[in-house]
């Protein structure tokens, strides 16, 4: 004899768990007709006219100890990265959040893709200059495949440059590649052009909540 399920039976309490539980009205729907349901993607940053958002928070971590995390967790740096994080004009902070905004480089055509054209365009936008500590949080909460997802290949992010150990002005950023997750350093000359694939991380006056 077959049994058949009865609603009544249940309180309003336990139908709404049990909406709760299938995530949706449409996981309702989909486990009445017996389809799979499809989990998405949940992303820690958002895109709105070619500015990704997200927002890091500071640890307290120095550029010594960043080194150290990066190469135990198989992270890849060059060495003028290290002598960035070496540098005693990287200088952490503790629990401070803040918010990140990444331009990307295609809002400016390639010939004008130089650095004194992206922060103007990042003071159009009301941005600021990020802490060099940004870089290694960025490269610490994206992995690969998120860059990826940006439609990104370098993260580069625009704190006021430091000199490497040959006296070079130079930027932090985190790169996807083949070989696997860097950070990178590279230096800033001012008329370098970059290319479309680079994002440029400024932070935002108030922390921009990731929406996802």
């Amino acid at each position: 004899m077959s049994t058949k399920f009865a609603p009544a039976d249940l309180t309003a309490g336990q139908l709404e768990d049990t909406v709760k539980k299938l995530d949706s009205h449409d996981g309702v729907i989909n486990s009445l007709q017996d389809k799979p349901r499809v989990s998405e993607p949940t992303r820690n940053w958002r895109e709105q006219d070619g500015i990704i958002y997200t927002s890091v928070t500071s640890d307290g971590t120095t550029g010594p100890e960043w080194i150290e995390y990066f190469e135990k967790n198989d992270y890849l740096l060059n060495d003028f990265g290290k002598n960035l994080l070496c540098s005693p004009d990287f200088k952490p902070t503790k629990g401070v959040t803040t918010g990140i905004a990444i331009l990307k480089g295609l809002l400016l055509e390639d010939r004008d893709r130089i650095i004194s054209n992206i922060r103007d365009l990042a003071v159009q936008h009301k941005l600021a200059t990020p802490n060099e500590e940004a870089a290694c949080l960025i490269r610490k909460k994206f992995s690969d495949e998120d860059v990826n997802a940006m439609g990104l290949i370098w993260i580069a992010t625009m704190h006021e440059p430091i000199k490497d150990s040959g006296g070079v002005p130079s930027l932090l950023f985190a790169r996807r590649f083949n070989n696997g997750r860097w950070l990178y350093a590279y230096f800033s000359k001012p008329f370098k052009m970059w290319g479309r694939e680079f994002g440029f991380a400024f932070a935002v006056p108030q922390v921009v909540n990731p929406q996802n």
